[in-house]
């Protein structure tokens, strides 16, 4: 039963810090001395936010990549738990967006490869449909175009496909849209 759980929720190996709390939650009610430092955090494969908590004497720097994979870890301790996008601080909303732009432009390949693949979820609806700016007109575009050849690059696709909003940026929308929660189907996050 473990087994299978882990194949069906896979595990962040590598987390970007959003925002470091050395003293913890402001607004946590305990007293100062039972408070401890605490790091809000991306994960880079499935962009799941997290709360971390760092080894004793560790100091944090946003955008910092630490390893929270199985194993031995350097700078964090635990993995307290997901965190919902409401509990992040101000400053890891503010960085939220730039370290997903980072991490899409990283894993270009990725995306690239999901408009290449993408598949119907319904008979009225396709994946593509699911991205913000792509009605049905850019979903047909897309599909003949893949059909030809299969994309290169997010350059590539806004080349072969009329009026096409920018690949990358509608991908950084829609990730960011599953991470505050609104939407029903998932596409890029856990």
């Amino acid at each position: 039963m473990r087994r299978e759980k882990q194949k069906e929720h896979p595990k962040e190996e590598k987390a970007i810090i959003l925002d470091f709390l050395p003293n913890g939650y402001p607004l946590d009610p305990r007293p100062m001395y039972r408070k401890t430092p605490i790091a809000q955090a991306l994960g880079t494969e499935h962009f799941t936010l997290l709360e971390l908590a760092p080894k004793k004497g560790v100091f944090l720097q946003p955008h910092e990549e630490v390893y929270i994979g199985e194993g031995k870890r350097e700078k964090i301790h635990h993995i307290i738990g997901r965190l919902p996008f409401e509990k992040l601080t101000s400053t890891a909303r503010a960085e939220l967006e730039f370290t997903v732009k980072e991490l899409v432009e990283k894993n270009e390949k990725r995306f690239v490869e999901f408009f290449n693949k993408a598949q119907p979820l319904t008979t009225r609806m396709h994946q593509l449909e699911l991205l913000p700016g792509l009605g049905k007109k850019h979903m047909w575009e897309i599909l003949e175009a893949r059909e030809e050849k299969p994309f290169e690059s997010f350059e590539d696709i806004k080349k072969r496909i009329k009026l096409m909003p920018d690949p990358k940026r509608i991908i950084i929308k829609r990730i960011l849209q599953e991470l505050e929660g609104n939407e029903k189907h998932r596409i890029f996050t856990r």
